[in-house]
């Protein structure tokens, strides 16, 4: 695998950084950069840089069987240094309006605490119970296989991660409440589309679908929220990010 140069793209912040292949020859590298530089007001270095998608374009429906009776998770109980980061991670969920407040849900799931490899925290929602009463979304994701037989012959190729990609899209305000989970602090909902629901994936890939429709194929490959953009001749690889 090539090596990669850690890049600064914003000299007022110089921690902000991308990754960019060693081997590149200099006068792309150049331009890259420079390209990049220009367009850093495009990238999201944290929730607060996030515009997120008018709700007019996509929103995240759960279309729950009515049928199916609504189920409260007995609340778990935690050790103190894990309510430690359970509340921690909420409050800046709620403070960067990702969740809010509820009373008298009907549905209600418990908080999953996960250690990653790092030694740091991962805090989720256990939505098992929620997701056995939602229908499966069969739109189709691609085939990973087949995107990376797409990258063949290609001279550059620049991948790109969307920043908190399934928090950008929102919740239908009829399914916020449906959400909601139990902390020590309190009961929440999100206003955002989380990850672990049924068919957020779904959703997103349905989303960029749309967004994309004109450049998948040619130009670019995307599989939910990792998008790859794609040049034949790398010179023309700017014209492409564009």
């Amino acid at each position: 695998m090539e090596e990669l140069d850690e890049v600064s793209i914003d000299p007022d912040q110089p921690d902000r950084k991308v990754f960019i292949g060693s081997r590149l020859p200099d006068d792309i590298r150049k331009q890259l950069v420079e390209f990049l530089r220009e367009r850093r007001n495009s990238f999201a270095w944290s929730h607060e840089d996030m515009i997120g998608i008018d709700p007019e374009v996509m929103v995240h429906r759960l279309q729950v069987d009515p049928d199916h009776q609504p189920v409260k998770q007995k609340r778990r109980k935690f050790a103190p240094e894990r309510n430690k980061v359970i509340n921690e991670e909420i409050q800046k969920l709620f403070d960067i309006g990702s969740v809010r407040e509820v009373k008298y849900p009907d549905w209600l799931a418990n908080v999953v605490v996960v250690k990653k490899k790092n030694g740091k925290w991962r805090v989720c929602i256990d939505f098992t119970d929620l997701n056995k009463a939602c229908p499966k979304d069969s739109f189709p994701l691609p085939h990973i296989d087949m995107l990376v037989d797409a990258t063949a012959g290609h001279e550059l190729l620049s991948f790109m991660d969307a920043y908190s990609g399934y928090n950008q899209i929102l919740m239908h305000p009829d399914d916020q409440e449906k959400t909601a989970f139990i902390t020590e602090r309190g009961i929440f909902c999100y206003k955002v589309m989380p990850f672990g629901l049924k068919n957020a994936g779904a959703t997103y890939q349905r989303l960029v679908n749309k967004m994309f429709a004109r450049m998948l194929g040619s130009t670019l490959e995307v599989y939910i929220d990792d998008m790859l953009v794609k040049s034949l001749v790398a010179q023309q690889h700017i014209d492409h990010l564009r």
